[in-house]
Order: C-alpha cells, then structure tokens, then sequence
C-alpha cells in the first residue's frame, strides 16, 4: 500500500500522520469527475418544453447593462448609439429595452445600487444567437469599460 504524508513534515518528525492509499485517492477523483460529467457538469439542464398550437420554442435573454463608469454615467444617448450601432443589426426582428435601478453587495457587505439598462431578447434556439449576445456584452464591456453584464437564459415558447 503506498501511503502520503498530511502534515507536510518529513518521516524525521516526530508528528507524523498518514491517511489511505493514493490509489483510493485517484478512485474518488476518478467518480467524483464521472459524477459531474454525468450531472452536466454543475449545471441543470431545463426539461424539453412542450408549446402549444401556434406558439414556437424559443430562447429568452435578459442582459442587465450598468451605468457606472470610471468617468461617469452611460449617458441616454451613448445607450440609444449602443442599441442602434450593436444590438439592433444583430436582432433586427425585435428587442425590448428599459431603464431600471439594480443593487449588488460589495465585498465589504455594503449594498451598492446602480442606474442600469435591461435588454429582452426572444429567439429561436439555434443559429447565431448566442454568438451575437456575446459579441453584445463584450462591446458593451468594452466601450463603457465594464466588469460584467448580467446575462440570463431561459427556454420557452412564443407567439404573437
């Protein structure tokens, strides 16, 4: 049986503990990973949605821009730009956008609260979708010098 040491000393020491096989070791990693890999990965995967007559499967996202900027605020227009020149051309069929006040909690337990943008996007899976919400969040990240945008997906169905 080979054994590892778990107190980091060397065998001279005199506070020496050693635990199971390193084989034992591998055989949970090794279950541990199948398990994950088999559960998704960590995330859950949403049950097959079943639409009715006339409505169509589809996927909606809801994108949660900041106002804060280094030096500033996203101003009105610098939104109605972004939308115009970045999201618009990648969703021609339609979005809804609005204005809204979000708070977060900062590392330091303050409560933090921000102007924002919300943007509502609807789909069909598939196609270049995801692609272009992604090359959304990285221009809007980098021209209004962002951390983040809170990005939010779910399965549904649609119909107008």
């Amino acid at each position: 049986m080979v054994t590892r040491r778990v107190d980091g000393g060397d065998d001279a020491g005199t506070n020496m503990r050693y635990c199971g096989s390193m084989r034992s070791d591998v055989a949970i990693i090794a279950i541990t990973l199948t398990a994950w890999a088999l559960l998704g990965g960590g995330c859950s995967v949403a049950p097959a949605i079943s639409c009715a007559q006339g409505e169509r499967s589809s996927v909606t996202e809801t994108l949660y821009f900041g106002r804060a900027t280094p030096t500033g605020v996203v101003s009105d227009e610098d939104w109605s730009a972004f939308l115009r020149e970045v999201v618009t051309p990648r969703f021609p069929a339609g979005l809804t956008s609005w204005q809204a006040v979000g708070q977060w909690q900062a590392a330091n337990g303050s409560l933090i609260r921000e102007d924002s943008f919300v943007v509502n996007l609807v789909h069909p899976p598939g196609g270049s979708a995801d692609a272009d919400v992604v090359t959304i969040v990285s221009e809007y990240k980098r021209r209004f010098q962002q951390e983040a945008v809170l990005r939010v997906r779910g399965n549904g169905c649609a119909s107008l």
